[in-house]
């Protein structure tokens, strides 16, 4: 198992950008004590982001056998269902390699030589789906509880949402529409804009949801090659069995993030499918949509999430 190393000092870039709602603020990450090493999954929702602390964690502990929950391992840091000072703490206290949930866009974070940033993107029509299962999943009144508990003083709460549309066909386009901070598509291509256009740095990593469908072995090796952590090849049948969606999903209660705020935390792991928009949309629809995407990101940011991949799994 990977040991931390003594801390870093001061970031190579300061967040330009402070991204903040009713659920989560970026400012958080001020101050954050990084150390050599670190792990950020940033990712847009919906794109993968359990899937990946998952993967890291496999990596990290080289065991099916976590030593606790998920989410007892890695915390959102800049979510406000828990104090800044406690999550701090939490880190602070970790011995293994640290790997941290993030949803604030790279322009938002504090860059780190030493440590390693990695983002996952996603062909947007799903995330849309995967969102409306998502959304409809949440146990609102307890989630509502925990940010009471746990938000930010400097936060005002937010005022009542609109109810969703009465049809998945409706809400899938005001997903496309919704210019709330992670929520939408606008959030989601802004945040793999930032990533892209870094993804030359030595470390900065971009995956693709469905290549880690496809070749999910040839995934785990990369991101393990990426990360420096070196697995026996005893070990790697029984790693990548563990985090495929199947075992991910039989094992809910000990991955889903935050089992509180959902009504079914098997849900969470809802189909983990792609291309479930092509029962929802007709050739307009999807002219229409290209041309919505086209004025968000660059065109072979959208190649590439559409098709994929990046680079080849190595």
């Amino acid at each position: 198992m990977d040991r931390p190393t003594e801390k870093q000092g001061g970031p190579l870039r300061q967040p330009t950008v402070r991204y903040q709602n009713e659920v989560m603020d970026s400012g958080r990450w001020e101050g954050f004590p990084f150390r050599e090493g670190d792990i950020v999954v940033s990712t847009p929702a919906k794109c993968g982001t359990t899937w990946t602390q998952t993967i890291c964690a496999l990596l990290i502990f080289q065991t099916p056998e976590l030593p606790a929950r998920l989410d007892d391992l890695t915390y959102w840091l800049d979510m406000l269902t828990r104090s800044r000072d406690d999550i701090f703490a939490f880190y602070e206290a970790q011995r293994h390699r640290r790997f941290i949930k993030t949803h604030t866009p790279f322009d938002g974070l504090p860059i780190h030589d030493g440590v390693t940033y990695v983002a996952v993107g996603r062909d947007p029509r799903d995330v849309a789906i995967s969102w409306d299962a998502h959304f409809q999943n949440v146990a609102q009144e307890a989630f509502d509880a925990m940010l009471a508990a746990g938000g930010s003083p400097t936060q005002e709460p937010a005022d009542t949402a609109p109810a969703p549309a009465e049809s998945a066909y409706n809400r899938f386009w005001a997903w496309l529409e919704d210019t709330n901070v992670q929520v939408g598509l606008p959030s989601m291509l802004h945040h793999l804009s930032g990533f892209w256009a870094e993804r030359e740095r030595p470390n900065v990593l971009l995956l693709h949801y469905d290549d880690l469908k496809s070749d999910l072995e040839g995934q785990m090796r990369f991101l393990a090659g990426r990360l420096g952590i070196e697995v026996s090849e005893s070990r790697w049948p029984d790693l990548v069995r563990a985090a495929t969606f199947d075992s991910m999903r039989g094992r809910a209660e000990a991955l889903t993030p935050v089992a509180a705020m959902w009504r079914d935390p098997k849900r969470f792991f809802n189909q983990g499918v792609s291309g479930q928009w092509r029962d929802l949309l007709d050739e307009d629809d999807l002219r229409r949509y290209e041309d919505r995407v086209a004025k968000l990101a660059e065109p072979d940011l959208i190649d590439w999430l559409h098709r994929g991949p990046i680079v080849p799994a190595r």
